[in-house]
């Protein structure tokens, strides 16, 4: 008997008594009283009870608390329905903070996360209609005639009503978790559902911009304090169509929480970027940077993962788009920036690129600023070489093990793409190394440009970059003076595409860094890019090369004892494509 009996007084405890019956019974007379008549008489009456109001409702919403279901509530007060609902169309009790406070959290508490039954499903109907009514401008008589006789126009009034709805709302959803507490009793985090489901008609008010905000930005520390999927459609809807502002924090928590409208932001930049056909580097970092994805990637390895994933299906997609490669370079390089201002110190790399080969994860993330200039010829051949021997290792495999073998190569491939800053500062060595040093540099630089190695092209391919480098080795000597038109000939053919022969992309990077580091005179420098890139109607690929370079120049990325001069070359060759373009 002894164990029952403490579920026997909680049962005493939360049944109300006949004086609580009576006392309901008290107040349903004077808020239908109240509603039927609108004279000086009634005015008074109410005011002279709104502070007795205020206290019974507190005890209200302290037994809504106390009982585990909206039914059971209902069962115990079957009147507790239309007295709230009268009430909230009684202007003088919405006019009143203390009052207005307290019937907007029994409303919350009675609205149910997950409704069991049909008395739940339509309380929860009939909450959110209160709701969305109070806060729009559907005026009824009472409030009406309120108005007039305190001359506040409608709109006026209505905006009081919501900022202070509003006020109300985000204070109770600042309340810490209470479901540690009685099992019994309701948790505070119940009102996160019930607040988000009460947002939906108000997502393109401005005044319910604190509000919105703080529910993206409340920690999740409960399984009860989900967000309404209805909520997080609206707001991604009202985004996209710019109709909602809301603080760029705020944009961030809202993909954190909906994967639908992480996956709209990334597509957008995507059809931004890439229809951008004359978009340069220093414009799609402006655009990266705007977009606020960096950043939500550096806060949330989650975000990152899904952001990552759609870059890597573009690519697969993209057959060799240098805009694709290019801007999933310049993502890298902003996310990196932004994950070392927001996390200093050491970062588990591995958390966000859990699908790259490890033994290369960290040399390729490591920005060429951050070594010696002495070391970043030793760091390339190093990287060349295992990522060859990766590639030998895997494409070797056949049936199974060969589909997995292409699948790592490809996540080689993939990292090389967003580290290409490693790629460049290997052209940028090709035009300044000798005979001995090209090997495993054209190697790395040809990986780049042909990863899949097509019908086993890539040896043949590799051959023809090897003959690229030696046309231009040969053009760009400072003894060949005039340059020799031969070799100027046998590169435009190489640049025609074709299967066997390189990327033109190759060739070109190599052909404008030669023009830019070689210490041949400017002027021959300039007419031998400004021929072949006429020849071969590429004029637009080695301006983009050309404003690439500049931007590692200005990194501090870019390999050069003197920048002063190399500045200076960049600006004249920018110069001279600048007018073949517009000729």
């Amino acid at each position: 008997m002894s164990l029952l009996q403490p579920a026997v007084q909680l049962q005493h405890t939360t049944e109300p008594s006949p004086s609580a019956q009576e006392e309901m019974q008290f107040w349903m007379d004077k808020v239908v009283a109240w509603g039927q008549a609108d004279s000086p008489d009634t005015q008074r009456d109410t005011s002279l009870h709104l502070r007795r109001l205020s206290s019974y409702l507190q005890q209200l919403l302290t037994h809504i608390n106390n009982v585990r279901s909206t039914t059971e509530t209902m069962k115990r007060l079957p009147f507790l329905g239309q007295f709230l609902g009268r009430l909230c169309w009684n202007p003088l009790v919405t006019a009143d903070d203390t009052s207005r406070g307290l019937l907007f959290q029994c409303l919350w508490g009675l609205y149910s996360e997950d409704p069991s039954d049909a008395v739940e499903r339509k309380a929860n109907q009939w909450i959110r209609k209160v709701l969305c009514q109070l806060s729009t401008e559907e005026d009824g008589a009472a409030a009406q005639k309120l108005m007039k006789h305190m001359g506040v126009p409608p709109k006026e009034y209505h905006l009081k009503v919501l900022r202070k709805m509003v006020a109300v709302l985000q204070e109770n959803i600042g309340k810490s978790c209470s479901s540690l507490g009685n099992i019994n009793q309701r948790c505070s985090c119940d009102n996160i559902l019930a607040t988000s489901e009460a947002c939906v008609p108000l997502v393109s008010c401005p005044e319910a911009a604190p509000l919105i905000g703080a529910l993206l930005q409340r920690p999740v520390t409960c399984v009860r304090a989900a967000l309404s999927e209805d909520f997080l459609d609206a707001l991604s809807s009202a985004l996209s169509s710019q109709v909602l502002s809301l603080e760029d924090q705020a944009v961030v928590s809202l993909w954190y929480h909906s994967l639908s409208s992480l996956e709209e932001a990334v597509l957008s930049l995507l059809e931004s970027v890439l229809s951008n056909t004359e978009s340069t580097p220093q414009r799609m970092v402006q655009q990266l940077s705007q977009s606020l994805l960096p950043k939500a990637c550096a806060q949330h390895c989650s975000i990152f993962l899904v952001v990552n994933d759609i870059f890597r299906s573009t690519l697969k997609q993209s057959e060799g788009n240098n805009c694709v490669n290019s801007l999933i370079q310049t993502f890298t390089r902003c996310f990196l920036r932004e994950l070392k201002l927001l996390q200093p110190q050491c970062v588990s790399l591995k958390a966000f690129f859990p699908q790259s080969p490890q033994s290369v994860l960290v040399p390729l993330l490591t920005l060429p600023s951050e070594m010696p200039l002495e070391a970043w010829r030793h760091h390339l051949n190093w990287l060349s070489s295992s990522l060859q021997r990766l590639t030998e290792e895997e494409e070797e495999g056949d049936g199974s093990s060969s589909t997995r073998g292409h699948q790592k190569v490809f996540e080689a491939w993939f990292l090389l793409v967003q580290c290409a800053h490693w790629v460049q500062v290997s052209v940028q060595l090709l035009g300044t190394s000798g005979l001995e040093d090209r090997g495993p540099l054209l190697w790395l630089l040809n990986f780049y440009h042909h990863p899949t190695n097509r019908g086993h092209l890539r040896d043949l391919q590799l051959v023809q970059a090897r003959e690229a480098w030696d046309h231009l080795h040969a053009l760009f000597s400072v003894s060949a003076h005039p340059p020799p038109v031969d070799h100027q000939q046998l590169l435009v053919t190489l640049l025609s595409p074709r299967p066997q022969r390189p990327s033109p992309s190759l060739i070109i990077s190599l052909l404008v860094n030669f023009a830019v580091f070689s210490q041949q005179p400017l002027s021959s420098s300039s007419q031998i890019l400004q021929t072949v890139v006429r020849r071969s109607g590429l004029v637009e690929e080695a301006a983009c090369v050309l404003h690439s370079l500049e931007l590692r120049l200005n990194a501090g990325s870019c390999l050069s004892s003197d920048a002063n001069r190399v500045h200076l070359r960049i600006e004249a060759l920018q110069n001279t494509l600048t007018h073949m373009q517009a000729a």
